[in-house]
């Protein structure tokens, strides 16, 4: 077959001298730790306490380009998660209404031999972008950024190893092999997986940098997703940048790009009983036009999300009550290019529920 392996999707492909490295060392990582689980003896029946948690995010959206309105269930996220013994932990979580979709997030195992490595296998969210990573409770906006969810969004099912270090230089190196179908497609027999690496590191307490690469083929055509981010924090102050950029095989399709950059600042009122802070927030995002690996019906590779950039502005009240979190009051001013209408300027008040 001269170095080429046919694959059910009707096309060839030839693997990557680091997939053909990395799929035999995560192989033998597997067959190693299931043996580890095997000997790690009885379930500790003291420490197997399943936990609840959900989080519910309802809000009203009104579009000031459209003069209409809207009432939406961003989230409403339960999972069950706990330990088996000191050596195996679970989770799963469903989404009951991801704008109106039940949809099942994450289900996986993970094994934690030493305090500074784990391993994690199952439906997962892959490590690419802080923003991308951070749970719905404590994003700081109604919407994520662009990168967030527009070029990210990334869920898979694979394997993922973890390696935490405390000490000099404190950092934390994460990195994954995964299907790259998604959530949906799982019985699909794979010859080129995607993988991801993130490199975070803290030479301060207040001061973070993380970087990230994910090399994912959806189809026909692999594409390999950059990302640099930094977050500093300044006694009240929350400063959160981050930088994206997507290449894609043989240039099918323009080079995408993306940045973020918020800040946000903390008001605490030790006097209220009911708000306990007031986060006044802006953030400035763009993007350009971006493909997510996906053909059109006439066979090329178009945008299937337009190049715009966006001004989001508001306050969150954080509440010092049971359960309701925080109310979320934003503006959002979007910019596209010339000759494109905008429908998309709307103010949202967005209510947080988390248990």
């Amino acid at each position: 077959m001269n170095g080429t392996i046919s694959v059910n999707r009707g096309f060839e492909m030839k693997k990557t001298g680091l997939e053909l490295f990395l799929s035999p060392v995560f192989l033998s990582l597997i067959l190693f730790f299931s043996s580890t689980v095997i000997f790690a003896g009885e379930t500790d029946s003291a420490s197997f306490h399943p936990q609840i948690e959900g989080t519910i995010r309802a809000k009203y959206e009104y579009n000031t380009s459209l003069n209409a309105s809207r009432f939406q269930v961003r989230n409403a996220r339960f999972s069950v998660n706990g330990n088996f013994n000191s050596l195996v932990s679970y989770k799963t979580e469903i989404d009951l209404s991801d704008e109106g979709q039940t949809k099942m997030l994450d289900a996986y195992i993970r094994l934690q031999p030493q305090k500074w490595f784990t391993f994690t296998i199952g439906q997962q969210k892959i490590p690419f972008s802080t923003d991308n990573l951070r749970p719905p409770h404590l994003l700081y906006f109604a919407n994520r950024s662009f990168i967030g969810k527009q070029l990210t969004a990334l869920r898979d099912v694979g394997t993922t190893l973890s390696f935490v270090n405390n000490k000099t230089l404190p950092f934390e190196f994460i990195t994954g092999l995964y299907n790259g179908e998604g959530l949906y497609n799982q019985k699909i027999w794979q010859t080129s997986f995607s993988y991801a690496f993130r490199l975070v590191l803290h030479p301060f307490e207040n001061l973070h940098f993380s970087l990230n690469h994910n090399s994912i083929r959806p189809e026909e055509m692999r594409m390999n997703l950059y990302d640099l981010g930094g977050i500093l924090q300044l006694k009240n102050w929350h400063l959160e940048t981050e930088l994206f950029y997507k290449t894609y095989q043989q240039n099918f399709f323009p080079t995408t790009k993306g940045f973020f950059v918020f800040s946000s600042y903390d008001i605490y009122l030790h006097n209220k009983e009911s708000i306990k802070i007031i986060r006044p927030l802006i953030r400035y995002d763009s993007m350009t036009d971006n493909n997510k690996g996906y053909k059109s019906e006439n066979g090329s590779y178009e945008s299937d999300d337009m190049a715009r950039s966006r001004i989001t502005g508001g306050i969150t009240l954080c509440l010092d009550k049971p359960f309701l979190n925080d109310i979320r009051l934003n503006y959002e001013q979007y910019f596209y290019k010339k000759g494109i209408q905008n429908n998309d300027n709307k103010f949202v008040v967005e209510f947080v529920l988390r248990f």
